[in-house]
C-alpha cells in the first residue's frame, strides 16, 4: 500500500517536541514500512536537507511550495489528485476537505485544562485541529493514556479508535561524560556552573514564572538555565527576569534555542532538569535527562508520572514551595540522585522510535484495510 505522510513539520530547521517527533518517527516509519513492501510517499511544503531522508526505491518525495493554507488547499490537491492508501500527519491537521482513510496524532490538549496558557488564536486553532482530527482520522494516536482520556472526556472518541503509543527520544542522546566536550556546550550557551535546566519552549504552560520564584526561593547555590525558544505569551515571563533585582537576576539564564547537536552534553553538565510544567502530553525533556544520566524534577499531573515511572521527583506544580523543597532536595540527597539516575537509564530505554513505528504501521495498516477491502 502507499502511506502518504505529511512531513511539513518534519523539515522544520529549529525542532520542538512535535516537530522531534514528526521527523524521527517519519525516519523509522520509512525503514519499515519499506521493509514490508510498502510504499511512502512524503509530502514537503518547503524543500528538505539532503539528508533528512533517504532517497530510495519505494519513496516518493513530493515538494508543494504555497505561500498560505498549504495545508488545505495545496496538500489537499494533491492527495485528492492522487489519494495514498491511507494518510498519516504525524504533527500537524488532516486537509479540512480530505475525506479518505486517514490517521492523526493528537499530542496533548493541555489547551483545555489551562486556555489561559495560549494565545486566542491559538486556543481557536487548537479546539478546532484537535477536534477535526479525533472525528475525521480513522484511527488516531495518542502519545499517553492521559492524552486518550482527554480525548475520550472532552471530544467523546470512543476509546477502541485510539492507540496509546509512546514516542521515542533521539537515538543519538546518551551520557556525555567527556568533561572538554561538556565545557565547550556551556561555554557556548554563557552558561556559568554548577545549574539545573529546564528545556522546553519559553511559554506560560511550561510553568516558568512559578518555577523561577521557587527557585530563588530554594537557597541553592546555582545558576538556572531556561533553554528554549521563545513562544506565545513569553513576553511577562522576559520582563520578569528582567525585572529582578541584580543578584537574583544575574542566576537566570534564557539561552534561546539549542541545537540538537548541543542537547546531550547540556543536560549531561546539569546537576538536574526541573520539569514542573502544568500540563504534558508525554514530556520529551524528562526522558531525555533520564536518557543522559541526569536526575529529574517533574510535575506530578498530566502524563508525567506515567512517562517517568519512579525516575522522577514528582511535586505538585501549582505549590510553589513544593517545587522549591523538592529542588533542594535534588541537589543536597546523593542517595536520591543515584537512585534517579539508575531509573532513569532504565526508564528511558521504553521509548523506542522503531518500536513506535511498529506500533503505528499496525494501525495504518488497519485503518487502510477498510479502504482496500481486506
Amino acid at each position: 500500500m502507499i502511506i502518504g505522510v505529511d512531513a511539513s513539520r518534519a523539515i522544520v530547521s529549529e525542532r520542538t517536541g512535535t516537530e522531534a517527533y514528526s521527523l524521527f518517527l517519519t525516519r523509522s516509519l520509512i525503514q519499515l514500512a519499506t521493509s514490508r513492501g510498502h510504499r511512502i510517499r512524503l509530502y514537503y511544503n518547503d524543500r528538505p536537507a539532503e539528508d533528512m531522508f533517504p532517497i530510495a526505491d519505494g519513496i516518493e518525495h513530493v515538494e508543494l511550495s504555497f505561500p498560505r493554507l498549504w495545508t488545505h488547499l495545496k496538500l489537499a490537491s494533491e492527495v485528492h489528485r492522487n489519494p495514498p492508501d491511507v494518510f498519516f500527519t504525524p504533527a500537524h491537521v488532516i486537509p479540512y476537505s480530505y475525506r479518505r482513510p486517514s490517521v492523526a496524532t493528537v499530542h496533548d490538549l493541555g489547551f483545555l485544562h489551562y486556555p489561559d496558557a495560549h494565545t486566542r488564536r491559538q486556543l481557536v486553532y487548537l479546539r478546532w485541529s484537535t477536534g477535526h482530527n479525533s472525528r475525521r482520522a480513522r484511527k488516531v494516536i495518542a502519545d499517553s493514556a492521559a492524552t486518550k482520556e482527554d480525548l475520550s472526556k472532552y471530544y467523546k472518541i470512543p476509546a477502541e479508535k485510539v492507540a496509546v503509543v509512546f514516542p521515542g527520544i533521539d537515538p543519538q542522546l546518551r551520557p556525555v561524560s567527556d568533561a572538554d566536550k561538556r565545557a565547550v556546550v556551556v561555554e557556548k550557551y554563557g552558561i556559568t556552573p554548577p545549574y539545573v535546566l529546564h528545556i522546553g519552549t519559553v511559554q506560560p504552560r511550561k510553568n516558568l514564572a512559578r518555577l523561577i520564584d521557587s527557585f530563588i526561593g530554594s537557597g541553592v547555590d546555582h545558576q538556572l538555565v531556561l533553554a528554549g525558544k521563545l513562544g506565545w505569551l513569553a513576553e511577562p515571563i522576559v520582563e520578569k527576569v528582567q525585572e529582578m533585582k541584580p543578584a537574583n537576576r544575574e542566576r537566570i539564564l534564557l539561552t534561546g534555542y539549542i541545537a540538537d547537536k548541543d542537547k546531550g552534553a547540556l543536560i549531561s553538565a546539569a546537576d538536574a532538569l526541573v520539569f514542573p510544567s502544568l500540563y504534558e502530553g508525554f514530556g520529551f525533556p524528562l526522558v531525555e535527562a533520564n536518557a543522559c544520566g541526569t536526575p529529574v524534577l517533574a510535575s506530578n499531573s498530566s502524563s508525567l508520572p506515567e512517562i517517568a515511572g519512579d525516575a522522577a521527583l514528582l511535586v505538585d506544580p501549582l505549590d510553589q514551595t513544593a517545587i522549591g523543597d523538592g529542588i533542594f532536595q535534588i541537589l543536597d540527597d546523593d542517595t536520591l540522585r543515584h537512585r534517579l539516575v539508575e531509573a532513569g537509564i532504565i526508564n528511558a530505554r521504553r521509548f523506542s522510535w522503531d518500536t513506535a513505528a511498529v506500533k503505528i504501521l499496525d494501525v495504518l495498516e488497519n485503518a487502510a484495510s477498510y479502504q482496500m477491502g481486506t
